[in-house]
């Protein structure tokens, strides 16, 4: 039997095969992780659904594999492991094939939807003859329809849905009717360049997950029109609890550091101006405004800036968000964080102070809407009262969405985070 890549989640339909955990001949049980598959930006175990030896491999390292494509080929405990003999020849009499299901046809014009795609996937998806037969006629590609079986297994019903939803989409609106009418832009001409004609290089493949990392931030960068606004926070006071607080906190399992801080005052200013907690949902042409505060947090890992999201920061303490962050770092660093645990936030926080660096421009985190940029405090001198003091500064870039958010409003809002900074309280910090 072959086991197969089974769905990996709401819309993660393939990945790239990392490392392969077993070779032919061994024993494997059901449930044993046999490959560790790249998706998203997080590396997931897939199980071996049955138990078995392994008679063959069709993946390795580096493959692009997709749902219901063959992993292994297992051979069931107590089967022989020589070769079977020939079976007899089969007999001419044969039940006659089940008949195929008539759906209704209409002839209808699809906006931006690719409804046939490569059929030659169809072979690697988990369906019966028959619905493989239907999706033939149809010149359906059966890997963009969501199975609802068990293992992503597609049922007749689900190519109907999938019918019915292409239908839907035909008659949306005359918008998508004329972007369909329209030609497709032509793609960039790419221009070769000779590098080594001015001396040696060396090259190296663009890994999964910077390909990623890539097309997230294009698609940021080109469809997001984004402002920058700085200021700087005098942390001086921050910088005095923790040096007071840190061996308490590490008594506790926790890292005490700045992050935990920063979280804090900014959940507060998402509760005062809730603009910045929200999402435009371009399909509805709506702002969705969220009741829940779900804070991402960049990561910096040797693959690259992977941002794993801590949900209900807001109903923690300062506490609790140091042992989560900690824990979740070093989960992500190993390349160990669920997919699950990378979606969801309403708002992002990049701080480079533990690397250097002062201020910087972070991209919005796309559908958010706002993304906090914090570089390295720094010893300078202030103006209080009458007096020079030397003081902890702290820079801070908010980079938001300009067709959601205001300048005014922006301003405002990162006035709140440098007075929460400025003004943290010390009842907050004891344990």
């Amino acid at each position: 039997m072959d086991i197969k890549l089974p769905r990996l989640g709401e819309g993660a339909d393939s990945g790239t095969v990392v490392s392969v955990l077993v070779k032919p001949g061994d024993q494997v049980n059901e449930g044993q992780t046999i490959i560790e598959l790249e998706n998203e930006k997080a590396v997931a175990p897939i199980p071996a659904s049955a138990s078995g030896r392994v008679a063959k491999l069709y993946v390795k390292e580096g493959d692009k594999i997709s749902v219901g494509q063959p992993i292994l080929a297992l051979e069931p405990d107590g089967a022989p492991s020589v070769a079977p003999t020939p079976s007899a020849p089969r007999s001419e009499a044969r039940s006659a094939p089940a008949p195929v299901p008539q759906l209704p046809r209409q002839s209808v014009e699809v906006p931006s939807v690719d409804v046939a795609g490569d059929l030659t996937q169809n072979e690697s998806v988990a369906a019966s003859p028959t619905v493989r037969q239907l999706a033939r006629e149809l010149g359906i590609d059966l890997s963009r329809v969501r199975g609802s079986q068990r293992g992503g297994r597609v049922a007749v019903e689900d190519l109907r849905a999938y019918i019915h939803q292409i239908q839907r989409l035909a008659f949306e609106g005359s918008t998508a009717s004329r972007m369909a009418a329209a030609p497709a832009p032509k793609p960039p001409v790419t221009e070769k360049i000779d590098f080594e004609k001015w001396g040696p290089v060396s090259r190296k493949p663009v890994s999964s997950l910077r390909k990623i990392i890539a097309q997230r931030l294009h698609e940021s960068w080109t469809s997001v029109p984004q402002v920058t606004q700085f200021d700087e926070a005098d942390i001086t006071g921050i910088v005095a609890l923790r040096k007071k607080y840190v061996t308490k906190y590490e008594k506790k399992g926790a890292s005490l550091t700045l992050t935990p801080f920063l979280i804090q005052a900014v959940v507060g200013a998402l509760k005062k101006h809730p603009i910045f907690n929200s999402s435009l949902d371009d399909a509805t042409e709506e702002i969705v405004f969220k009741d829940y505060y779900h804070m991402g947090i960049a990561v910096d890992t040797e693959q690259g800036l992977i941002v794993p999201v801590i949900r209900d920061v807001d109903k923690k303490s300062l506490l609790q968000l140091s042992k989560e962050l900690a824990e979740l770092a070093e989960k992500t660093r190993q390349r160990k964080v669920a997919t699950a645990d990378l979606k969801g936030g309403t708002f992002t926080i990049s701080n480079q102070g533990g690397i250097g660096g002062g201020f910087f421009t972070p991209i919005v985190n796309k559908p958010e809407v706002g993304i906090l940029g914090v570089g390295r405090g720094a010893l300078k001198p202030v103006v209080r009262g009458a007096k020079i003091e030397k003081r902890m500064l702290l820079p801070l870039g908010l980079s938001y969405d300009h067709r959601v958010v205001d300048g005014g409003t922006a301003a405002r809002f990162i006035v709140e985070v440098v007075q929460a900074l400025e003004q943290f309280k010390e009842s907050e910090v004891k344990i």
